[in-house]
This record gives C-alpha cells, structure tokens and sequence, in this order.
C-alpha cells in the first residue's frame, strides 16, 4: 500500500473525496484506501457508496477494517476514536 492510493477523509465536502478517489481510478488506480476517524466515518462510507453508484460502476468493496485508535488530546490525555478502512477496487 502505497500513499498515492489513500483518500483521508476529514472536514470537506463529501464530493471533494469522491472526486479525489474517482482520479485515482482513472489515473490507473486498481485499489484505493478510503480511511476516516470519529464523526467522518459517515462520510467515508457516503463517498465509498457514490463512487460505486455513480461514478465506477464497476468498483467493489474488497474488505472495511474498523479499529480503535488512541491519539493525544489537546490537554495530552489519551482519547480513543473509532476509525474505519474502506478498501476499494476497480
């Protein structure tokens, strides 16, 4: 797995990753990650759909890996947050 294939889904717009994977896959992409954390992980699953759906029909969900991840909060104590792995191929 390399770093070109991986959309961090964050704050923007659900359309700005779907955009961003949809490249990929036309730039010669077989496989993108599409990885988010906490309250983006809604919207990871939103752009994995659209991509499916609307964009590359022929794209398909290979595996999702949730896991719990533990980061620094702005106070330095440790916090858990939910993350997923959504893996898709053309």
């Amino acid at each position: 797995m390399t770093e070109d294939n991986i959309v961090f889904v964050g704050k923007k717009g659900t359309m700005a990753y779907v955009l961003a994977v949809v490249t990929q896959m036309n730039q010669g992409a077989k496989t993108v990650f599409i990885k988010a954390r906490g309250k983006a992980i809604s919207r990871a699953v939103d752009v994995a759909e659209i991509v499916r759906h609307k964009f590359v029909n022929e794209a398909k969900i290979i595996s999702i890996i949730t896991s719990t991840e533990e980061i620094s909060a702005e106070d330095g104590k440790p916090l858990k947050v939910s993350a997923i792995e959504i893996k898709i191929e053309k």
